[in-house]
């Protein structure tokens, strides 16, 4: 095989691996809901615990 082809061959090989690369990288980015999601979570443990260590008034009822 004369060089000039298989450099050229190389060339076009490295183009499709970076844009096989690049469509992996958005499609993992897409598809990693785990991040929201764990951000989600630790929001509502901090919501509770703020609302349990609230100090709660305590009302007196007359009997």
């Amino acid at each position: 095989m004369h060089p000039d082809t298989h450099l050229q061959l190389q060339h076009v090989r490295a183009a499709d691996l970076r844009a096989e690369a690049d469509a992996y990288r958005l499609t993992t980015e897409a598809a990693n809901p785990g991040r929201v999601r764990a951000r989600v979570g630790w929001a509502l443990v901090e919501v509770g615990l703020r609302l349990a260590s609230a100090p709660r008034a305590t009302v007196a009822v007359a009997c």
